[in-house]
């Protein structure tokens, strides 16, 4: 049986970080992999230490 990772979505927050470099750091070109860091956060329930920048990168992607 696999052992859970100690950071379960540490592969969705570097497509994140990809992502926005990739795009001049333009979040709502990075929605798609936002959401996906959203969903593995509420998967784990927030146990990630990845999952505290989520809300503020939800927040920048509804104001635009």
């Amino acid at each position: 049986m696999t052992k859970p990772s100690k950071e379960p979505c540490k592969k969705q927050a570097c497509d994140i970080q990809a992502c926005l470099s990739k795009n001049n750091f333009l979040s709502q070109r990075c929605v798609k992999v936002i959401e996906a860091l959203k969903y593995c956060c509420e998967q784990c329930e927030y146990k990630s230490t990845h999952c505290a920048s989520v809300s503020g990168l939800l927040k920048q992607i509804q104001k635009k």
